[in-house]
C-alpha cells in the first residue's frame, strides 16, 4: 500500500505570518500521525519562510514514523540532514527565489554531484530520493547517481488531469515502469489532492509514497485535520 507522508510546511508559514508558536508546528505533526499518516515530511529553506532548521531538530527526536526532509543539497543542507540523520531525504533542485518546488533535476547533466551527495547521505544510512520529472532519462541518471527512488514531480499531472486523466498520468507510467525495472523505490508529489490521488495510484500501484502539504492543509481548513487525513488515507487503499 502506497503510505502517506504529511508535508507540514504551510503549518510553520501559518506559525511565521504572526511570530511566536501557534500553530505548534511540532505538535501538528505529531496530530498528523496519531491520526493516521505514515510520514511526516519537511522542506527547509535558507530563508527559512516556513520550515526552519531548528523545527527540523525538534522534530526528529519525537516522530514515530517516517521523517523526509526535502530541499536543495546546499552545504548547510547536507550539514543538517547528516545531523539529524531522517529515514530519507529527497534532493530538489529548488533555488532560493522560487516560491515552490516547479520542476525536477536534469539528472543526466548534474550526474556527478548528485552521485557524491547521494553517496554522503547512503553513508550515513539515510534513504535518498531525487525529485525527476516524469522522463525516463532523468530516472536513468538517478540510478546511475546511486538513488535509493525517485520522487515523480507531479504538478503537470494534476495540471492536466480535469481535461484528460489518461494523457495526464501516460509519462508517469512510463517514468514508473522505467523506475521499476532499474530497481528503483518510488514516490511522487505535487499538487496531488483528493481529486486526482486515487486515479494516480490505481495506474501505478508500485508507488511507495506520496508526499502531501499544501491540498490537505486546505483541506483540513473546512474537514479538519483528522478527517482529511482519513480521506486521503482511503483514496490510497483503493
Amino acid at each position: 500500500m502506497t503510505k502517506l507522508s504529511v508535508n507540514i510546511n504551510k503549518v510553520a508559514t501559518i506559525r511565521n505570518a504572526r511570530g511566536g508558536n501557534n500553530p505548534d508546528v511540532l505538535q501538528v505533526a505529531l496530530d498528523c500521525e496519531r491520526f493516521g499518516a505514515q510520514g511526516i515530511t519537511v522542506h527547509p529553506r535558507p530563508d527559512q519562510r516556513h520550515i526552519r532548521y531548528q523545527d527540523v531538530y525538534d522534530l526528529r527526536p519525537r516522530l514515530t514514523t517516517e521523517f523526509n526532509i526535502e530541499g536543495n543539497p546546499i552545504s548547510e543542507f547536507i550539514k543538517l540532514v547528516l545531523e539529524v540523520k531522517p529515514t530519507q531525504v529527497t534532493l530538489v533542485p529548488d533555488g532560493h527565489e522560487q516560491i515552490t518546488s516547479n520542476h525536477g533535476w536534469d539528472t543526466h547533466r548534474h550526474i556527478d554531484f548528485l552521485t557524491d551527495v547521494t553517496a554522503r547521505f547512503q553513508d550515513a544510512g539515510i534513504r535518498v530520493s531525487i525529485f525527476v520529472n516524469p522522463d525516463i532519462e532523468m530516472v536513468e541518471y538517478a540510478a546511475r547517481a546511486g538513488a535509493d527512488r525517485v520522487e515523480l514531480y507531479t504538478e503537470p499531472y494534476a495540471t492536466n488531469y480535469p481535461s484528460d486523466r489518461d494523457a495526464a498520468i501516460a509519462p508517469y507510467i512510463a517514468a514508473a515502469t522505467a523506475a521499476h525495472d532499474l530497481g528503483l523505490g518510488l514516490n511522487a508529489g505535487h499538487d496531488l489532492s483528493l481529486v486526482n490521488l486515487a486515479y494516480f495510484v490505481q495506474r501505478i500501484p508500485q508507488t511507495d509514497e506520496v508526499s502531501i502539504g499544501h491540498a490537505l492543509i486546505c483541506d483540513a481548513l473546512y474537514l479538519g485535520l483528522e478527517e482529511t487525513i482519513r480521506r486521503y488515507r482511503k483514496q490510497l487503499e483503493r
